[in-house]
């Protein structure tokens, strides 16, 4: 009988046992995360810099955010960071069905994350509360140059006594034109972010699939383990980009 036949099953040829497959995908995925941090660490630094910079913009511009639908992302990702960890337990104890509920809930937050993510997404199209280099934004150094269907329908423009302190058109050119700063790092954070939501989302499907094909049990649980990890990370910086983005006036 050759070595390969004494192989343990379910363990990767150049490994030599369950626990050391396991103990490698472990630092394979936690040195992973570290790159994934170090990476949105570069962002917080360039936030930082701008908001030290401009604080007066920062706190002005994050009145154009809706705390409300931010408070309720952040409630939604909670849940699925817990769903999720929940389901690790599942996958450990060999209990299918409810790591099929937990994995499911898990995709309906990320699911949820991302449509109440659009919704926000397109009222702040529908303004024009872009970054300054769109053609579509508000925050034009000259007012005139601003796109005049936005100039006429775009109640953060024209209206000083709505929901926001001044109209745009009526700031120092100066002022507004740095705003677009602030949404610039606004869409490239939360975009960014929102990217890897989707990621995590094609991943809980892949371990949605497998599950429901019986392959998770007390001896094979690792793939769940690693992406409920990588879940938790997406998870934490988004607990990060609320109180920074949304909370700041």
């Amino acid at each position: 009988m050759s070595a390969h036949d004494n192989h343990p099953e379910g363990v990767a040829h150049h490994f030599e046992s369950a626990s050391q497959q396991f103990d490698s995908g472990k630092l394979g995925i936690w040195t992973f995360l570290l790159t994934e941090v170090l990476f949105f660490s570069a962002l917080f630094v360039a936030y930082t810099m701008y908001r030290n910079n401009y604080p007066e913009v920062f706190q002005f511009a994050s009145q154009y955010l809706d705390t409300n639908l931010g408070a309720l992302n952040t409630l939604v990702l909670l849940l699925s960071s817990f769903t999720i960890a929940w389901g690790v337990r599942n996958a450990m104890l060999g209990e299918t069905k409810k790591l099929t509920i937990n994995l499911i809930i898990t995709l309906v937050c990320a699911a949820g994350f991302m449509m109440i993510k659009a919704e926000e997404y397109g009222h702040k199209f529908h303004e024009g509360t872009l970054w300054g280099g769109h053609e579509h934004s508000i925050f034009k150094l000259d007012a005139n140059d601003v796109d005049p269907h936005m100039a006429e329908h775009s109640l953060a423009f024209n209206n000083p006594d709505g929901e926001f302190t001044a109209a745009v058109k009526d700031l120092d050119p100066e002022f507004r034109q740095k705003l677009g700063i602030f949404f610039g790092i606004y869409f490239c954070l939360t975009g960014l972010h929102g990217i890897h939501v989707l990621i995590g989302m094609i991943l809980l499907s892949w371990l949605l699939i497998r599950n429901l094909r019986g392959e998770f049990g007390p001896k094979n649980f690792a793939a769940v383990d690693f992406i409920a990890l990588y879940w938790h990370l997406v998870d934490l910086i988004w607990i990060f980009l609320f109180p920074l983005l949304y909370l700041i006036s």
